[in-house]
Formats: C-alpha cells, structure tokens, sequence
C-alpha cells in the first residue's frame, strides 16, 4: 500500500494531494487517531488518565540517578532491509547504485 501511495503521488492529475510527503502514513495526511467530536472520550482525557495511573503504580523516585554516558558509533545509513524497502517504494538509491553513480 505504500507503494501504491507513492505511485498515486507521481501522477499530474494526483499532485494537489501530496501523497509522496506521506507514503508511511498510505497517503492519509491526519491524525492516525481522528475520531468524531461525539466519541465517548478525549484524547487529552486519555492522556490524563494513563499519566495518573503512572503517577500511582510507579515506584518512588530514587535518592541518586543514574547516568549512563557510554555513546558508540552505530553506523550510517540504513540496514539491508530498510535499503530493499526503500529500492521497492522507489526514489532512494541502494547501496550498489550509490557506489556505481559515485565511482
């Protein structure tokens, strides 16, 4: 489906819509929660609710903190199956291409 979001994103009659600026999102540009003014509850209250409940089962707050400053490098780029995903949606070089378009 993002494929499609993506393909859709490429054609004239299509632009107005942007769907390329959000293909992970399958073209829909809101809230990935949008509800009607009328559903049973709020976000906001949601929200409020899972912060108090928190608030209530969490454990004390410790005399010390600990701090863990210990940073590696992890690499650049993406991983291998990110990198066929993105050679499937389109518009992102591979890895093999990059090399042989900058050699």
């Amino acid at each position: 489906m993002i494929r499609v979001a993506w393909a859709l994103g490429a054609r004239d009659d299509l632009k107005h819509l942007n769907l390329r600026k959000w293909p992970h999102m399958l073209g829909f540009r809101g809230h990935f929660s949008t509800k009607t003014r009328a559903y049973s509850t709020t976000l906001g209250a949601l929200r409020a609710a899972r912060a108090a409940w928190h608030r209530r089962h969490s454990a004390p707050p410790s005399p010390t903190t600990l701090v863990l400053a210990h940073w590696a490098y992890d690499g650049t780029g993406l991983t291998p199956d990110l990198e066929r995903l993105a050679a499937l949606i389109g518009g992102i070089p591979t890895r093999a291409e990059a090399v042989t378009t900058h050699a």
